[in-house]
């Protein structure tokens, strides 16, 4: 069976990147998560695509087929942020539509505040503003929080990681994200093409990385964040076992712009993935007041 996407490399920030595209119409990026590739969005890639959008879904950078740069300091948000509007420039558009899940939302937010003149609309699945998720990270005051995320300060070790997430053809790698989904979220033939991807040489430890690079920099202070202006929606799975939903009180301080938060109960965290048509819908009604204005 032919697949509904096609596969291209652009250049972008000096890197090479694999994205799958589909669809004709207004841009809307897709940036995936931990431990994940463009894979993530294969649910959402036909039904935005037949809805009249060109989708764009990435590996971002250290994952898959797209280039894995060294070092740690290569996987700072400032760069993957450039990485994006590279993306975007690279298939000859000004600005898209940016949809963001778990590390991809974190870019998501970090792009549409550097970026505000390329962000048309931001929607981001279960991730938290990072003024809400650094002081509940490091602030020592949110212990729940600190407990939920317990494999951000294990990652900080020299190689351990990579050793104990990759053994055993990367049980735990699979036990760790997707035992904490829906039963039949994931089949064996999605656990494969993720064991593949993360089985490439390199891409583990770039993927790693990007939790270290976040520890290497000191944390903002919340007002030296500035405002989104671009209409957002956050779609947030309530049973996330990383992040807990008390992260997204208080956001709308955070948007200037038109602002919306819609939860799924008993959702995972791997919501696109659990609750595609769900979150399909969401989008694509989000999504729908840009499209009458760009038709």
């Amino acid at each position: 069976m032919k697949e509904p996407w096609s596969h291209r490399f652009v250049e972008a920030n000096g890197l090479r990147f694999h994205c799958v595209t589909a669809g004709e119409g207004p841009v809307v990026l897709l940036l995936h998560g931990f431990p994940e590739f463009w894979y993530s969005w294969r649910h959402q890639i036909p039904a935005l695509a037949a809805a009249g959008f060109t989708v764009v879904a990435p590996d971002l950078r250290g994952y898959n087929d797209s280039d894995k740069p060294e070092g740690i300091e290569a996987y700072r948000i400032s760069e993957i942020v450039e990485d994006v509007a590279g993306l975007i420039r690279a298939f000859g558009q000004e600005g898209a539509l940016v949809v963001g899940h778990d590390w991809g939302g974190a870019a998501a937010y970090a792009f549409a505040m550097l970026h505000p003149e390329m962000t048309r609309a931001l929607a981001v699945l279960n991730c938290p503003h990072p003024a809400a998720f650094g002081p509940a990270l490091f602030g020592g005051k949110n212990l729940d929080q600190m407990k939920r995320s317990w494999y951000m300060f294990f990652f900080q070790l020299p190689g351990l990681p990579e050793q104990l997430l990759a053994a055993n053809n990367f049980r735990l790698l699979k036990l760790f994200a997707y035992a904490t989904a829906r039963r039949g979220t994931f089949t064996p033939g999605d656990l494969k093409a993720y064991t593949e991807a993360f089985a490439k040489p390199g891409a583990l430890t770039a993927a790693i990385n990007w939790y270290r690079a976040m520890f290497r920099r000191p944390q903002p202070a919340v007002r030296e964040f500035p405002k989104i202006g671009a209409p957002t929606l956050i779609i947030w799975g309530e049973r996330d076992h990383f992040l807990g939903k008390e992260l997204t009180r208080g956001m709308t301080q955070h948007f200037s712009g038109k602002f919306s938060i819609r939860s799924l109960p008993g959702v995972s965290h791997w919501v696109q993935q659990e609750a595609p048509a769900r979150v399909n819908g969401l989008l694509l009604e989000f999504f729908k007041e840009f499209k009458k204005r760009e038709t």
